[in-house]
């Protein structure tokens, strides 16, 4: 084996075992999820929530492991709650968001049907984590989803591209290390700095109409960098800053979307804007 070839295996390992890191364990299968009392498709939408929410889970996540934070809380809120799995690859079980973003977008645009056609609902709103965060804008935009979503939530979304932390700025120092990663893992590659989807997502504005959009973003996002590339651009846009609601708030890339009850609110703020109540370091009761 060449030399480059022995150091080219174990970067692109290494960019997998990385975002592992940040991705709590996935253990259950999202047809689990019902037990725990989501993904009911006997739920239809209260007056008060008439939207189901779909949740959307991040890269190597899965539909429950993801949301075992936020789903039950969701759901005492008093809403519908539906999450699925996404961008599996051949052989890789348990872990998602591995596959072409454009195919995941397609996933996620025949599950939004199922659960409309389900609820009786005109529209849901969806709520994403990391990539799950980003990849609803290309059903959104190329997919005819706009007609379908009321609201875009992305909690700690990749929307611009990231080097997790400068890493994948190595890439280039090695020969065919991109091509590589491509084939192995096209999820990952898609969400680099200047990839080719990227650069297709974004073009023409990052919004489109009829959707309301916000970000809830943390300064000590570790993946997501910097972290202010999560935000968006547009005349339906609500960036937040959790640090500004919460100086306190030590939230990273996996606590934001796992276990912060803060961002939680704010979550449910964005989902019900006419009811929305301060965000504060205090919503961590709530």
């Amino acid at each position: 084996m060449l030399p480059w070839k022995r150091v080219l295996r174990p970067l692109t390992a290494l960019l997998l075992t990385a975002a592992v890191a940040l991705v709590p364990a996935a253990t259950a299968h999202a047809d689990s999820a019902t037990s725990s009392g989501w993904n009911d498709y006997s739920c239809k939408p209260s007056a008060a929530h008439p939207r189901p929410v779909v949740l959307v889970h991040g890269t190597l996540g899965n539909s429950v492991d993801n949301w075992l934070g936020l789903a039950p809380y969701l759901e005492h809120s008093g809403y519908c709650v539906f999450s699925l799995d996404y961008g599996q690859l051949s052989g890789v079980p348990f872990f998602y968001g591995l596959g072409p973003i454009d195919k995941s977008a397609e996933q996620l645009q025949v599950f939004v049907d199922k659960v409309l056609a389900a609820t009786g609902a005109t529209k849901a709103d969806l709520v994403g984590h990391s990539q799950g965060g980003m990849m609803p804008r290309y059903y959104l935009k190329f997919l005819g989803g706009a007609g379908k979503v009321n609201a875009l939530v992305g909690i700690a979304p990749n929307n611009h591209g990231t080097t997790l932390s400068g890493l994948t700025n190595l890439l280039p120092y090695f020969p065919g290390a991109e091509d590589l990663l491509s084939t192995a893992t096209p999820g990952l590659a898609d969400q680099v700095v200047g990839s080719a989807f990227m650069a297709k997502l974004n073009a023409g504005g990052d919004t489109v109409a009829g959707v309301h959009y916000t970000v809830i973003a943390t300064q000590h996002d570790e993946v997501v960098t910097p972290y202010r590339t999560a935000f968006l651009s547009g005349s339906d846009v609500h960036n937040v800053l959790l640090q500004d609601l919460c100086p306190l708030d030590l939230s990273e890339h996996v606590a934001i979307a796992l276990i912060d009850r803060i961002a939680f609110h704010e979550v449910t703020n964005a989902l019900d804007p006419a009811h929305a109540t301060r965000t504060t370091c205090a919503s961590v009761f709530s």
